[in-house]
Protein backbone atom coordinates (compact mmCIF):
# COMPACT_ATOMS: atom_id res chain seq x y z
CA UNK A 1 0.00 0.00 0.00
CA UNK A 2 1.14 3.46 -0.88
CA UNK A 3 0.23 7.19 -0.15
CA UNK A 4 0.47 9.57 -2.61
CA UNK A 5 0.65 13.26 -1.60
CA UNK A 6 -0.34 15.50 -4.84
CA UNK A 7 0.19 19.14 -4.90
CA UNK A 8 -1.37 21.87 -6.93
CA UNK A 9 0.69 24.51 -6.33
CA UNK A 10 -0.67 28.95 -6.09
CA UNK A 11 0.43 31.61 -4.25
CA UNK A 12 -3.54 32.32 -3.50
CA UNK A 13 -4.54 28.81 -3.40
CA UNK A 14 -2.57 25.91 -2.59
CA UNK A 15 -4.38 22.34 -3.32
CA UNK A 16 -3.68 18.82 -1.74
CA UNK A 17 -4.72 15.65 -2.30
CA UNK A 18 -3.84 12.51 -0.74
CA UNK A 19 -4.60 8.97 -2.48
CA UNK A 20 -4.28 5.54 -1.36
CA UNK A 21 -2.52 3.06 -4.13
CA UNK A 22 -3.25 -0.66 -3.30
CA UNK A 23 -2.69 -2.71 -5.80
CA UNK A 24 -4.46 -1.16 -8.97
CA UNK A 25 -7.54 -0.07 -7.17
CA UNK A 26 -7.22 4.14 -5.35
CA UNK A 27 -8.93 5.54 -2.37
CA UNK A 28 -9.79 8.71 -1.42
CA UNK A 29 -7.93 9.68 1.93
CA UNK A 30 -8.22 13.63 1.85
CA UNK A 31 -8.06 16.86 0.28
CA UNK A 32 -8.25 20.53 0.07
CA UNK A 33 -6.85 24.02 0.20
CA UNK A 34 -4.36 25.96 2.03
CA UNK A 35 -5.74 29.64 1.35
CA UNK A 36 -3.44 32.18 1.57
CA UNK A 37 -4.89 35.73 1.94
CA UNK A 38 -1.89 37.72 3.48
CA UNK A 39 -0.39 40.45 0.98
CA UNK A 40 2.91 39.15 2.71
CA UNK A 41 4.64 36.97 0.11
CA UNK A 42 7.20 35.50 2.37
CA UNK A 43 4.64 35.00 5.06
CA UNK A 44 2.26 33.28 2.22
CA UNK A 45 5.48 30.98 1.21
CA UNK A 46 6.18 30.16 5.07
CA UNK A 47 2.48 29.21 5.56
CA UNK A 48 2.73 26.85 2.54
CA UNK A 49 5.90 25.21 3.93
CA UNK A 50 3.76 24.86 7.30
CA UNK A 51 0.21 23.66 6.28
CA UNK A 52 2.30 20.80 3.63
CA UNK A 53 4.61 19.28 6.64
CA UNK A 54 1.49 19.23 8.66
CA UNK A 55 -0.59 17.49 5.58
CA UNK A 56 2.39 14.55 5.48
CA UNK A 57 3.03 14.39 9.51
CA UNK A 58 -0.63 13.46 10.05
CA UNK A 59 -1.19 11.11 7.06
CA UNK A 60 2.74 10.06 6.72
CA UNK A 61 2.83 9.56 2.53
CA UNK A 62 5.20 7.46 0.65
CA UNK A 63 4.93 9.62 -2.57
CA UNK A 64 5.06 13.51 -3.10
CA UNK A 65 3.76 14.87 -6.45
CA UNK A 66 3.54 18.06 -7.79
CA UNK A 67 2.64 20.04 -10.78
CA UNK A 68 5.57 21.48 -13.08
CA UNK A 69 5.69 24.88 -13.78
CA UNK A 70 3.64 26.07 -17.32
CA UNK A 71 4.43 28.88 -18.98
CA UNK A 72 2.45 32.01 -17.78
CA UNK A 73 1.68 35.26 -19.60
CA UNK A 74 2.74 37.03 -16.54
CA UNK A 75 6.63 36.72 -15.73
CA UNK A 76 5.51 37.81 -12.23
CA UNK A 77 3.13 35.54 -11.56
CA UNK A 78 5.40 32.50 -12.99
CA UNK A 79 8.14 33.89 -10.86
CA UNK A 80 5.70 33.18 -7.39
CA UNK A 81 4.22 29.92 -8.79
CA UNK A 82 7.69 28.87 -8.33
CA UNK A 83 8.30 30.11 -5.34
CA UNK A 84 4.63 28.61 -4.23
CA UNK A 85 6.40 25.39 -5.63
CA UNK A 86 9.42 25.83 -4.13
CA UNK A 87 7.86 25.64 -0.64
CA UNK A 88 5.88 23.07 -0.80
CA UNK A 89 9.12 20.70 -2.40
CA UNK A 90 11.14 21.69 0.59
CA UNK A 91 8.48 20.15 3.21
CA UNK A 92 8.52 17.17 0.95
CA UNK A 93 12.34 17.27 0.70
CA UNK A 94 12.75 18.14 4.88
CA UNK A 95 10.56 15.07 5.31
CA UNK A 96 12.56 12.72 3.37
CA UNK A 97 10.35 12.29 0.24
CA UNK A 98 11.24 11.60 -2.93
CA UNK A 99 9.93 14.53 -5.63
CA UNK A 100 7.44 13.47 -8.87
CA UNK A 101 7.00 16.38 -11.15
CA UNK A 102 4.33 16.24 -13.57
CA UNK A 103 3.11 18.47 -16.45
CA UNK A 104 -0.05 20.10 -16.55
CA UNK A 105 -0.99 18.31 -20.08
CA UNK A 106 0.43 14.86 -18.61
CA UNK A 107 -1.98 15.12 -15.88
CA UNK A 108 -5.12 15.98 -18.06
CA UNK A 109 -3.78 13.41 -20.65
CA UNK A 110 -3.80 10.48 -17.71
CA UNK A 111 -6.59 11.29 -15.94
CA UNK A 112 -8.88 12.46 -18.84
CA UNK A 113 -7.44 11.17 -21.63
CA UNK A 114 -6.82 14.72 -23.68
CA UNK A 115 -4.16 16.88 -23.03
CA UNK A 116 -5.95 19.99 -22.96
CA UNK A 117 -9.43 19.15 -21.07
CA UNK A 118 -10.78 21.74 -19.07
CA UNK A 119 -11.08 22.14 -15.48
CA UNK A 120 -14.41 20.87 -15.04
CA UNK A 121 -13.69 17.79 -16.68
CA UNK A 122 -10.85 17.15 -14.39
CA UNK A 123 -13.25 17.18 -11.96
CA UNK A 124 -15.64 15.39 -13.69
CA UNK A 125 -13.10 12.29 -13.96
CA UNK A 126 -11.77 12.80 -10.17
CA UNK A 127 -14.98 13.17 -8.89
CA UNK A 128 -16.19 9.70 -10.68
CA UNK A 129 -12.52 8.02 -10.44
CA UNK A 130 -12.38 8.14 -6.74
CA UNK A 131 -16.01 7.71 -6.16
CA UNK A 132 -16.42 10.81 -3.97
CA UNK A 133 -19.41 11.50 -2.15
CA UNK A 134 -19.02 15.21 -3.22
CA UNK A 135 -18.35 17.60 -5.77
CA UNK A 136 -13.98 18.39 -5.81
CA UNK A 137 -13.31 22.16 -5.46
CA UNK A 138 -10.85 23.31 -8.49
CA UNK A 139 -7.39 23.60 -6.82
CA UNK A 140 -8.33 20.14 -4.97
CA UNK A 141 -9.33 18.20 -7.93
CA UNK A 142 -5.95 19.18 -9.16
CA UNK A 143 -4.37 18.07 -6.22
CA UNK A 144 -5.88 14.65 -6.19
CA UNK A 145 -5.32 14.36 -10.59
CA UNK A 146 -1.78 15.34 -10.16
CA UNK A 147 -1.76 12.07 -6.98
CA UNK A 148 -3.69 10.15 -9.50
CA UNK A 149 -1.20 10.70 -12.48
CA UNK A 150 1.56 10.00 -10.22
CA UNK A 151 -0.64 6.43 -8.94
CA UNK A 152 -0.74 5.06 -12.51
CA UNK A 153 2.78 5.85 -13.31
CA UNK A 154 3.71 3.11 -10.47
CA UNK A 155 2.07 0.40 -12.25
Amino acid sequence: MTIILGIDPGSRITGYGLIKKNGKKIVYIDSGCIILKIKDFPTRLKIIYNNVSKIINKFKPNNFAIEKIFVAKNADSALKLGHARSAAIVSAVNHNLSVFEYSTNKVKMTVVGIGNAKKKQVQDMVFMLLKLPFYPKTDAADALAIAITHSRILL
